[in-house]
C-alpha cells in the first residue's frame, strides 16, 4: 500500500483508519482521489470538482471506510458484494468484517494498477460481485464462477485457516490471497476469453503455450493432484504445487503472485526500503522482481526469522514463472 497521512495534521495512517488517532478528525477513503481525507462535522466530504460524499452506511457492519455518493448508502466497494451473512448470525458477521477489509485491499490495488471493475447491476454478464458466504450452518466451496467470486468467512479465522493449510501442505494462505487467486480466474475470463475483447485470441493462444490449454479436463486433473501430487520437479515451472493442477490454477496463482509483488514492493518505496529511483526503467517485469522484489523478500524473510516467524514470502521464482509473471505484467492497461 501507498503510505498516508492524515491532510490536517500530518499523522501517519493506516488504509483502514476511520479516526485519525493524533488529531481525532473522522476520515474517509475517496477511491476518486486514491487517498484518504478529513471528513465534516456531518460525515460529508466535498471534493475538488465541488461533489459531496458521505461516509459508508456499512462503517460499523464491516468497517468499511470508503466513501459514498448518497447520505445514508454504501459505497462501491460494498455495492460488489452480493450476499453477506445474516444480521442473527454473529460468527460469520465477525468473519465477514476481516473479509470486506481484504476485499476493499485488493479492490484499490487493481484500480491503482488500472485493471477495470465494474459491478453485476451495471453489466450482468461480464460484471463482477462477491458472495461472502458463512459456513457455520453449510458448507461454502471457495472459487470463481462467471464473475462471481464466493468466499468461505471460515478462512477469517486465523486457527481454521491454518489447520486447512496444514493439511493441503501450503506454505501460505491468507485472506488476501484468497481474493487476489479467484479474481485472476475473473480477469483470465475477461481479458483472453471474451470474443469481442481486442487481441483477446492472441492473448489466449500465448497463454496456452505458458499455463497450457485450459480446456483439459478440470475435475480430472484435480482428482490427480490429490491422488498423485505434484509432479516431480515441480519448482522449477510453478509458483506454487497449487498451480500445477489444472492451467487456470497455474494462471490464477501467477496472477496473485504478481499482485503481491506489486503491493509489497509499492508499500517498501512509498517507505523508503526501496529507492524509488529503482523502480524507474525497468521495461520487463521480471526485471523488478529479480533486481527488487528478490532481495527484498529474503531480507524480509530474514527479518521474520529473526522474530522466530516464518518467512513472509516462502516462495521461489524459477525463470519459467518470471515469464509468466511477465506476461501477467503485460495485461495491465
Amino acid at each position: 500500500m501507498k503510505a498516508y497521512s492524515c491532510r490536517q495534521c500530518g499523522n501517519a495512517l493506516y488504509f483502514e483508519n476511520s479516526v485519525c488517532v493524533e488529531c481525532g478528525v473522522s476520515l474517509g477513503y475517496s477511491a476518486q482521489e486514491h487517498e484518504i481525507v478529513p471528513l465534516n462535522a456531518d460525515g460529508s466530504y466535498v471534493d475538488t470538482d465541488g461533489l459531496v460524499w458521505h461516509v459508508c452506511s456499512n462503517l460499523f457492519l464491516s468497517g468499511c471506510t470508503w466513501l459514498a455518493r448518497l447520505e445514508g448508502g454504501q459505497c462501491w466497494a460494498c455495492d460488489l458484494t452480493r450476499t453477506r451473512p445474516a444480521d442473527e448470525d454473529l460468527e460469520g458477521l465477525s468473519n465477514y468484517e476481516v473479509a470486506e477489509r481484504a476485499k476493499r485491499h485488493l479492490l484499490a490495488e487493481l484500480d491503482a494498477l488500472g485493471f477495470p471493475v465494474v459491478t453485476k447491476a451495471e453489466d450482468p454478464v461480464n460484471g463482477l460481485c462477491f458472495d461472502l458466504l458463512s459456513s457455520v450452518g453449510e458448507q461454502v466451496t471457495i472459487g470463481h464462477a462467471e464473475g462471481v467470486i464466493t468466499i468461505d468467512l471460515a478462512e477469517s479465522e486465523d486457527s481454521h485457516r491454518e489447520y486447512v493449510r496444514e493439511q493441503l501442505d501450503e506454505p501460505y494462505r491468507t485472506m488476501l490471497g484468497h481474493f487476489r487467486h479467484e479474481v485472476g480466474h475473473y480477469f483470465e475470463w475477461q481479458l483472453m476469453e471474451r470474443p469481442d475483447v481486442p487481441d483477446g485470441g492472441a492473448r489466449l493462444e500465448r497463454a496456452r503455450e505458458l499455463f497450457g490449454d485450459e480446456r483439459v479436463d478440470y475435475q480430472e486433473t484435480i482428482d490427480r493432484h490429490y491422488t498423485d501430487g505434484p509432479p516431480q520437479g515441480w519448482e522449477n515451472s510453478y509458483i506454487s504445487s497449487y498451480a500445477t493442477m489444472h492451467p487456470y490454477e497455474d494462471f490464477a496463482e501467477t496472477w496473485a503472485h504478481y499482485l503481491h509483488i506489486c503491493d509489497a514492493v509499492e508499500t517498501a518505496a512509498s517507505y523508503g526500503l526501496v529507492p524509488a529511483a529503482d523502480l524507474v526503467g525497468r521495461q520487463r517485469f521480471r526485471d523488478l522482481v529479480t533486481a527488487v522484489w528478490v532481495p527484498l523478500s529474503t531480507a524480509l524473510n530474514l527479518m521474520n526469522r529473526s522474530m522466530g516467524q516464518d518467512d513472509l514470502y516462502p516462495f521461489v521464482i524459477g525463470d519459467e514463472v518470471l515469464t509468466k509473471l511477465d506476461f501477467v505484467a503485460s495485461l495491465r492497461p
